[in-house]
This record gives structure tokens, C-alpha cells and sequence, in this order.
């Protein structure tokens, strides 16, 4: 699976690592969270988010 970089603060998102605090089970693809989930560190949207 691929990784996800947010241009705004750097933060990397890592689908085996997932973002359990704010409910994404690791495995779970960047294309697969939910829409209106954001940046943990900055609070953009997805769309902030390039494909490394």
C-alpha cells in the first residue's frame, strides 16, 4: 500500500500503522478513510495529501 505525505505539515500516513487514535485500523488504505477524516498534527483534508 502506498504512502501519503501531507503537504501542509509533513505528517506521512502510513496504511500498515493506520491512525488508530482517530479511528483508522491499520491496514485501512489512504483511499479507503473516510472523507471527512483529517490531518492528526493540522486538520486538512485529504486533499492536502500527495502519494509518495
Amino acid at each position: 500500500m502506498k504512502m501519503y505525505v501531507c503537504d501542509i505539515c509533513g505528517y506521512v500516513y502510513d496504511p500498515a500503522v493506520g491512525d488508530v487514535e482517530n479511528g483508522v485500523a491499520p491496514g485501512t488504505a489512504f483511499e479507503d478513510i473516510n472523507d471527512d477524516w483529517v490531518c492528526p498534527p493540522c486538520a486538512v483534508g485529504k486533499e492536502h495529501f500527495t502519494e509518495m
